[in-house]
Parts: C-alpha cells; sequence; structure tokens
C-alpha cells in the first residue's frame, strides 16, 4: 500500500509546514491491556517514523504538540514517565538529526520543565542549530492563549515605554513576537485518535491552516497514515478567500 500511496502523492504539492496533535497514546495502551507508559514508548517510535518520512519528502516544517501545559494535571508519575521518555529520544536521535540535516528547537514555557531535560532541549538545539533541511520543533509545556497574551504583554510593554506606538501594532508585527515567529504558519493540522479539536495549539497560526482527523490512535500512526494525510491536503482547494478564477489568473 505504501509504493502506491507514494506514487499517488504530488512532491511539488506537499505543506511547507505539518503540525500534528498526537492523541491517543493512553487509550490505545488501554485497549492493549498495556500500561499508558508503554503507549507513550510506542509513540515515540511513530514520531521517529514521521520525523523520518517528512524528511524523505523534504517537507521544511515539523511541528508536534508534545505536552501541554494542562498536561500538567496528569499523575505525577505519567508526567515523570514522560520526560524521562522525552530526554532519551533527544540523546538518541542527535546524531540522526545532524545525519540527515535536522535542526531540532522547542516551543512553550520550558521553564516549566525538570532542569535536566531543559539542558538536553538545550543541547540538542544547539547541535543542530545549522541543520537546514527539516526543522523539527516539539511543542511542551505549551498553551497558544498563553502564548498570546505574553505577546500582548511584551507589545503592550512597547507601547507604554514610548518605543511603539497602537497603530503600528500590524498582524505581521504580532507573529514576530510569537514562539513561531522564525516558521511559516502550518499548511495542514494532523489530529490522531477520533477527537476533533485543536486544543489550545497555534491558535494564531492555525488561521487558514487544513485539519485533517483520523480515528487512528497515535501509535498506529505510522508512514501509510501519514501519506494518507498528506494525499488528502492535496485534494483540498486552497483559495485563502479569492475565488478560483482569481486563483487560476495568479497561476
Amino acid at each position: 500500500m505504501i509504493p502506491q500511496l507514494r506514487q499517488q502523492l504530488d512532491r511539488s504539492r506537499l505543506p511547507r509546514h505539518v503540525a500534528i496533535i498526537m492523541d491517543g497514546n493512553g487509550r490505545w495502551a488501554q485497549r492493549q491491556g498495556h500500561s499508558r507508559i508503554r503507549g507513550h514508548q510506542e509513540g515515540a517510535v511513530s514520531v521517529r517514523e514521521v520525523v523520518r518520512v517528512s524528511r524523505e519528502l523534504e517537507i521544511p516544517y515539523l511541528t508536534l504538540y508534545a505536552f501541554s501545559e494542562e498536561n500538567w494535571q496528569r499523575p505525577q508519575l505519567e508526567v515523570q514517565a514522560l520526560m524521562q521518555l522525552l530526554s532519551r529520544y533527544l540523546k538518541q536521535e542527535i546524531k540522526e538529526m545532524q545525519e540527515k540535516q535536522i535542526a531540532f528547537q522547542a516551543i512553550g514555557d520550558l521553564s516549566q520543565l525538570p532542569e535536566k531535560v531543559q539542558q538536553q532541549l538545550h543541547r540538542t538545539a544547539a547541535a543542530t542549530a545549522a541543520n537546514a533541511v527539516l526543522t523539527l520543533t516539539l511543542a511542551l509545556s505549551y498553551g497558544s492563549r498563553s502564548e498570546i497574551v505574553q505577546a500582548a504583554r511584551r507589545l503592550g510593554e512597547q507601547v507604554q515605554g514610548g518605543t511603539l506606538r497602537p497603530e503600528d501594532i500590524t498582524r505581521e508585527l504580532f507573529s514576530r513576537e510569537l514562539y513561531t515567529k522564525d516558521m511559516p504558519d502550518p499548511d495542514l493540522l494532523i489530529r490522531t485518535s477520533g477527537e476533533y479539536r485543536i486544543s489550545n495549539f497555534l491558535l494564531w497560526q492555525m488561521a487558514y491552516t487544513e485539519l485533517y482527523f483520523t480515528e487512528t490512535f497515535w501509535p498506529d500512526f505510522r508512514e501509510e497514515e501519514f501519506l494518507k494525510a498528506l494525499l488528502n491536503f492535496q485534494q483540498r482547494d486552497r483559495r485563502f478567500g479569492l475565488t478560483q478564477e482569481q486563483i487560476k489568473a495568479m497561476a
């Protein structure tokens, strides 16, 4: 099935930026009779698979929602296991990131993460900063409303300090105050596990993002499922408020 899906894919019409809400690790584990931690471990395998395929297809940006602000409310043992899994992943994958020209970064309130995890995030980001084929971003301790509020506060402080006039605040200026200031907005959002919401993820950035929902749990979301999502994206008619005639005239 995978070779056929790859043949159908138009490499000239791939999204520049794919964002994914990786959902369903716990439910996958429960259905398999495993612990929730096992579900997260299998989910890490899906992360490797999607990163690999994105790199092969030369998709420039991949952003994964790994841990939300709300996830701190989960059982302490699960949170600790997730942090350990994250740290191991970063250590294990850094060599391949270097070999495959993958730059790594993290966004969110990283100060809330354990000190050792913060240090590993910094080491991995620094070691891969010069890589230029794929930018892999993990959203950690991330909440989009908090991100927007922080951006508004920073602009407000500039206005209060007299270095910025309110009338000079534009959408472009506001975007430069966000974590994602150096990335294009997502073209495609994928959410797994049959949930149909975006859960406080990249709210500002997804104004014109195509949304793709699948019943597949994240641990089962491998290359075939990813290719299906990309093919679905290529069937969308993206007009950004224009008519089809205007789009054709611009082509």
